[in-house]
């Protein structure tokens, strides 16, 4: 009885949506519409004898939200921005900057890859434990409903993984080397936000929500800015590796250079003294003395060998000078 009374209500006016109906088109729960409306995110709906009756507006919110919501806002903030859009003064800037900010940040192509296909290109070698940390990882992604097909958000990233795996790296330190990485490059990409965000967009961003105009500019300064991160990055990087694989190579083929460069002279570090050596300056101060004996006695040794320094440049300049 009631399956026809539906039915001939939305023969009448397709517009029209009792709440089970307006669940289902919109893939809310009946109990999150009611939150909504409770919340002020939803429209009131017009009240038709003892049912509630939503349109085609209110199918539309319930898309946005939900939209919103994948996007990362909060329910506060959503019902900000909605607020503004009812008031008058539009959403369509901020939706276009929102759209932009989560647009693609590389060229790339997501690709898929089948189980097989991906054994394959490790050796042939099943590694299930592998297959579930790549997928904690995001470098692959279940496909719902295809157990043996996956997503590749970054197939380059994948291709780093192969050609490392095939010189002899095993997948443990590869999944373990990317997590350490990935907290790198997020404390570069926060970095450069927070720098961005204070000398380019906080003018645009004074208003919650901004205005349409203000949110335009904004998008279309993030266009513009949108490959700055990666050029900075890729430029930093190639001089650091050619820095750091010149000392590798000095390293390992005898040369006297550390891998890493020294301390800054300006920083103070630790130098161990001999256990035998201790004990003798805590008979001869007292153990209450010992730090202040061993600092004297370094800070004697520095007057002494900037002296000797001094002198020795002394020396050399004159006969410099008996020579010219």
């Amino acid at each position: 009885m009631s399956g026809a009374g539906s039915s001939a209500a939305t023969t009448r006016s397709a517009a029209e949506y009792r709440i089970e109906d307006l669940a289902h088109a919109s893939g809310a729960t009946v109990r999150t519409i009611r939150a909504y409306q409770d919340r002020g995110l939803l429209p009131t709906p017009e009240r038709r004898g003892r049912a509630n009756v939503y349109r085609d507006t209110h199918l539309a919110r319930l898309r946005q939200i939900a939209d919103l919501l994948d996007r990362g806002y909060t329910l506060a903030s959503i019902k900000e921005l909605l607020e503004a859009w009812d008031a008058g003064r539009g959403l369509g800037g901020v939706l276009g900057l929102v759209a932009e900010v989560h647009g693609p940040w590389t060229d790339e192509q997501a690709d898929r890859i089948t189980r097989d296909e991906l054994h394959a290109k490790f050796g042939g070698v099943q590694d299930d434990r592998a297959v579930t940390e790549a997928v904690e990882l995001g470098v692959l992604e279940r496909i719902p409903g295809r157990d043996d097909e996956f997503l590749v958000p970054s197939p380059q990233e994948l291709s780093v993984a192969v050609e490392l795996h095939a010189a002899g790296v095993p997948l443990t330190a590869i999944s373990g080397h990317l997590r350490e990485l990935r907290g790198q490059v997020e404390h570069i990409a926060s970095r450069f936000l927070e720098f961005t965000t204070e000398h380019v967009f906080a003018r645009y961003l004074g208003h919650r929500p901004p205005t349409d105009a203000d949110a335009a500019e904004a998008a279309s300064l993030v266009r513009r800015l949108r490959p700055l991160a990666q050029k900075t990055v890729d430029a930093e990087l190639a001089r650091a590796m050619r820095t750091f694989a010149t000392r590798h190579l000095q390293h390992h083929l005898g040369a006297d250079t550390p891998l890493t460069p020294g301390p800054s002279t300006s920083e103070p570090r630790s130098v161990p003294l001999p256990p035998e050596t201790m004990r003798a300056v805590q008979r001869l101060v007292g153990p209450q003395n010992v730090a202040a004996f061993v600092a004297a006695a370094a800070e004697r040794e520095v007057q002494t060998r900037t002296l000797d320094a001094l002198a020795t440049s002394h020396r050399e300049s004159g006969q410099v000078g008996q020579n010219g």
